[in-house]
């Protein structure tokens, strides 16, 4: 494990748990070792079967075509927002090869045994639910800028696509499906942001320790909070990552989605200051 290079230490006198202030070189570490725990315990080949799900939905949304085909791609988006909770499994192989235990795929579903198991439930909940709103979000912005004016009215009506195509076609041709564009990516890179500041070291917390759910996601904002500028990289290389591994057809999730998981798990490593709850861990 490379040395880890800390440059100061957030304390409370009200019992909050420490965290840290962090610099590249940490995040490049920790690609680097849950590049290593991928290749050790891989994660691809089983992992493969969890996409197949999301590519039907995709290819349905796509296929039905009507009012479903605005939300395909806040669907595709939206797999950054879920990442977290897809990569809890990871995180428990990724704590058990740290301590030196078994960490082969029997142990994958083992989070559901941590002391913590309701409290991943409730982040893991949060997370849905903000993927929700998301959604929902995505849809009153297409019905905002997706008007038709009614000659005999003048009335501005909601306009449903017909197809994938004349989605596109009105997305890239017209005033209001280049607003949708730019203020669609605000919003969704607010959404991302909130994720990222309340899941970095929430969810690898709930797994390493018996905290609650509360005390993790505070944690976890406050660690996000004393270090913006290297976690925005860090929320721009999982974005690019992501997209890399969409293209084609979601296959290289099977590679991105356990590498970013395991390396999740590292970075909250030197994100939090373990010994501080080292006694509430197993």
């Amino acid at each position: 494990m490379p040395a880890t290079t800390v440059t100061a230490s957030q304390t409370s006198a009200s019992g909050k748990i420490p965290v840290r202030k962090i610099t590249v070189a940490d995040t490049n570490a920790a690609l680097r070792e849950g590049w290593a725990d991928f290749m050790a315990m891989r994660g691809d080949i089983m992992f493969a079967a969890l996409l197949y799900p999301l590519i039907g939905l995709v290819a349905a949304t796509a296929i039905v075509g009507g009012p479903l085909v605005p939300l395909l791609f806040p669907i595709i988006a939206g797999v950054g927002l879920l990442g977290p909770v897809a990569a809890i499994g990871f995180y428990e192989l990724a704590r058990r090869r740290e301590q030196g235990l078994e960490s082969n795929w029997s142990h994958f579903l083992d989070v559901r045994k941590r002391p913590a198991a309701d409290d991943i439930a409730a982040v893991a909940g949060l997370l849905l639910l903000i993927f929700a709103l998301w959604l929902a979000a995505a849809g009153v912005l297409y019905v905002a800028f997706s008007g038709l004016r009614v000659p005999e009215s003048q009335a501005y009506v909601w306009y449903a696509p017909h197809s994938l195509g004349d989605f596109l076609t009105r997305l890239f041709t017209t005033p209001g499906g280049w607003a949708l564009i730019v203020v669609g990516n605000l919003v969704g890179l607010a959404f991302a942001a909130l994720v990222l500041a309340i899941s970095v070291a929430s969810l690898p917390m709930l797994v390493d320790c018996d905290v609650s759910a509360s005390e993790a996601v505070s944690t976890s904002w406050r660690a996000a909070r004393a270090n913006p500028g290297v976690l925005f990289r860090w929320g721009v290389i999982v974005a690019a990552l992501l997209v890399l591994g969409s293209i084609p057809f979601f296959i290289g999730l099977a590679v991105v989605l356990p590498w970013l998981g395991y390396s999740t798990w590292h970075l909250y490593t030197k994100l939090v200051d373990r010994s501080a709850i080292r006694a509430r861990c197993e």
